[in-house]
């Protein structure tokens, strides 16, 4: 008979199994340290529209595992193992975990007979070799139910369907100038069960429904495109109806849509945005500082890039050049200027529980200018001797974690951003983000706006298009004078790191900020 459709209950059944083989079974291996299993189901229904037609739909499921083992002596190692499962492996999932942990464990006792061969070979250079070591987490034994008004799981995909069809028509017939549209949607319900050979027992389930929007508008100066992301924590009525919270503003999906068709109709007009040769006054709004506080503060705080187990691939960090030689107790911006990391607080980052089973809380990467604390793993926590904070995660189950972003944004300050608009003679207010380049170290920046405005005598006045901003990153966040209360966070559903490439969700944001840069426009 075939095997029955994956469904979240499955993590019911296999949870006995699992805890057994991460404890009973793991804790009879040969110099074993530690063992955790992550076991994923996640379904969901999506689809996608183009020009008003439907150009694709699915209604499916995912069913992921991932193992880490540290083992060896005198010094360990950690060894992965990976699978993406499939509905007939639920009646014989016990074997499966029994035979993954037994591979990661292989690979673990390899790379610390490597390890500590190197040592003895190479005397002063492998004296610098460390056992792989974790920072102690309390075991905890908690479930997390997901929050939702209309049950992602219960939604017809026909409704994803005419729901995206009707908002992209629309879009379509709402100017003559609109040549192109892509508006796409999906619900659905993610849930994790993560076991460890110390003990800990955590089921994590939470709602996701996001929506895309890309527009393509004719105008005086070319053609112009622009995208963005919505979507929330919560069920399908996220891209129904909207959601509203003290620091997130979310249209429907369709008003979303219709709201990037006329941005883009409008900037597509402007004129490109002339390049200053000297720095000028910026006004940068919410939106805009999202980008910002993720490429320069966000990613350079990640704790693997620092340490340089990252360098190969996504580069280093201008926040640490050595134990000895970093940003840590250090000013690194404006005494305006705070960044925090939050796991805890609502936003399209928020989780209990990293995957490595650390409670989470809010970290302040920096506090009134000072750099205080980077973004840490279990393992990264024991090299640098702190706590760690709980920002380890995978986009999947079958993927090593890395340390990432959660709700990463700057802190709101206590001005009106009218009056800091009104403040300024002669500048830019710099609003909605759109492409970022970014130096390897993330010691300098360039990062192109939807809209680049003149500001005369306070007021705004004549709009550019394909505009932005370029600066040195310490010397922007130092200049940084005034900083508004109107804090927003916003969802980033494609963050990209690793080697295979993850996509991460996170939130982003921060409130109306100024500071002085260059403007740069498509010739600058």
């Amino acid at each position: 008979m075939p095997a029955e459709p994956i469904s979240l209950e499955v993590i019911d059944r296999v949870t006995p199994a699992a805890v057994a083989v991460a404890t009973e079974d793991a804790r009879r291996l040969r110099d074993l340290r530690h063992c955790d299993i992550r076991l994923e189901v996640a379904e969901h229904r999506s689809a996608s529209a183009e020009e008003g037609k439907e150009k694709r739909s699915a209604q499916d499921y995912r069913f992921n595992l991932g193992v880490r083992v540290l083992a060896g002596a005198p010094l360990a190692a950690a060894g992965y193992h990976a699978r993406q499962l499939g509905a007939a492996d639920v009646e014989g999932l016990g074997r499966v975990l029994q035979d993954a942990v037994r591979h990661a464990h292989r690979r673990a006792l390899a790379n610390a007979r490597g390890k500590n061969e190197a040592r003895s070979r190479f005397q002063l250079l492998g004296s610098t070799l460390k056992g792989s070591e974790l920072a102690p987490v309390p075991v905890r034994r908690e479930t997390v139910s997901p929050i939702y008004r209309v049950d992602p799981g219960a939604v017809p995909l026909q409704e994803v369907v005419r729901l995206v069809r009707e908002a992209s028509r629309e879009v379509a017939a709402l100017s003559p100038q609109v040549i192109f549209n892509v508006v796409s949607g999906s619900t659905g319900l993610v849930r994790q069960l993560f076991v460890s050979s110390q003990g800990s027992v955590l089921d994590l389930t939470h709602a996701l429904s996001e929506g895309f929007v890309m527009v393509v508008a004719r105008g005086r100066h070319g053609n112009l495109d622009l995208y963005d992301f919505t979507g929330h924590q919560r069920g399908f009525e996220v891209l129904t109806e909207g959601y509203r919270s003290q620091h997130i503003d979310l249209p429907s999906l369709r008003d979303f849509a219709l709201d990037m068709a006329r941005t883009t109709v409008e900037v597509a007009d402007a004129p490109p945005l002339p390049s200053s040769e000297d720095e000028v006054v910026v006004v940068t709004d919410p939106h805009f500082n999202a980008l910002v506080c993720h490429e320069v503060m966000g990613h350079p705080s990640e704790l693997d890039r620092a340490l340089k187990l990252e360098t190969a691939y996504a580069g280093r960090s201008w926040l640490f050049r050595s134990p000895a030689e970093n940003q840590l107790g250090r000013q690194v911006a404006s005494p305006l200027v705070s960044v925090f990391s939050d796991p805890t607080m609502e936003g399209f980052g928020h989780y209990a529980f990293d995957d490595e089973g650390t409670p989470t809380r809010r970290v302040y990467n920096v506090r009134d200018g000072v750099y205080t604390e980077f973004l840490s793993s279990r393992e990264t926590a024991s090299v640098m001797g702190v706590e760690p904070n709980g920002h380890y995660t995978a986009s999947d189950a079958s993927m090593v974690p890395l340390i990432r972003m959660s709700n990463t944004a700057f802190e709101p300050g206590d001005r009106d951003p009218a009056e800091i608009l009104k403040e300024v003679d002669r500048g830019y207010y710099v609003s909605g983000h759109r492409i970022p380049s970014v130096a390897e170290s993330r010691e300098n920046f360039r990062i192109s706006a939807m809209r680049v405005y003149e500001i005369r005598n306070g007021e705004l006045g004549r709009l550019y298009r394909d505009g932005g901003i370029m600066a040195d990153s310490r010397d922007y966040f130092m200049s940084i004078d005034a900083v508004g209360r109107d804090f927003q966070l916003f969802p980033i559903p494609n963050c990209g790191k690793g080697q295979p490439m993850q996509s991460k969700r996170m939130g982003n944001g921060g409130p109306t900020m100024r500071s002085l840069a260059r403007v740069t426009g498509p010739r600058g």
